[in-house]
């Protein structure tokens, strides 16, 4: 694939912002290179290294929100390569480190719920210890439509019944609609579900 023009003309600036000790002009860079290679090239491993990069600068400037940013998109590739390990902690991350902010605090059960289905993709027992482990840091996170959604979808797991865990999904959906990724990672659970193979969410 050609490298669009954009690219050799960001990265140059990038280098000597970095070598200026220009951190958080380089993470915008490192974003911008990031958005190219997510839409223009569809690189995502090459995405995944400059959100990165921009996170570590932003880190390195205590921009904490602007680092979170860019590691919530590292985590949500990781999680569609399969990268799940690497997604879990940084979703753990992220949210440990909002849930005692009382801005930021309702993000963390997204944080939390996301983490529980790369874990319940790999290992079903992992997910339930997770569950349990997540709701004794984060009581609100108890009485989330996310953790009871999750505990239905272990349950009907558990019971190796399809038709439950499309119910339960449904249910979820008809008030907050799903997104693609969360998408994606309910029909990776669900296959795992003797019989469905290819099956969907309907």
């Amino acid at each position: 694939t050609t490298r669009p023009p954009a690219l050799w003309m960001l990265e140059m600036p990038t280098k000597k912002q970095t070598r200026k000790g220009r951190f958080t002009i380089a993470a915008k860079h490192h974003i911008t290179i990031a958005e190219i290679y997510e839409a223009e090239l569809v690189d995502i491993e090459k995405a995944i290294a400059h959100y990165e990069q921009a996170a570590d600068y932003y880190k390195g400037e205590e921009s904490n929100s602007s680092a979170n940013k860019c590691l919530l998109k590292v985590a949500a590739y990781a999680a569609q390569l399969e990268q799940y390990q690497k997604a879990i902690e940084i979703y753990e991350q992220v949210g440990t480190n909002t849930m005692d902010n009382p801005l930021l605090k309702y993000s963390a059960k997204e944080y939390f719920f996301k983490a529980a289905l790369c874990h319940f993709i790999v290992d079903e027992l992992n997910a339930k210890l997770a569950l349990e482990k997540y709701e004794e840091m984060f009581p609100a996170f108890t009485d989330s439509r996310e953790c009871k959604l999750l505990k239905k979808l272990l349950e009907a797991h558990e019971e190796q019944n399809s038709e439950a865990y499309t119910e339960a999904v449904k249910e979820f959906d008809s008030i907050s609609r799903l997104d693609q990724w969360l998408t994606t990672m309910l029909l990776r659970i669900k296959k795992s579900i003797q019989g469905e193979g290819d099956g969907d969410l309907k």
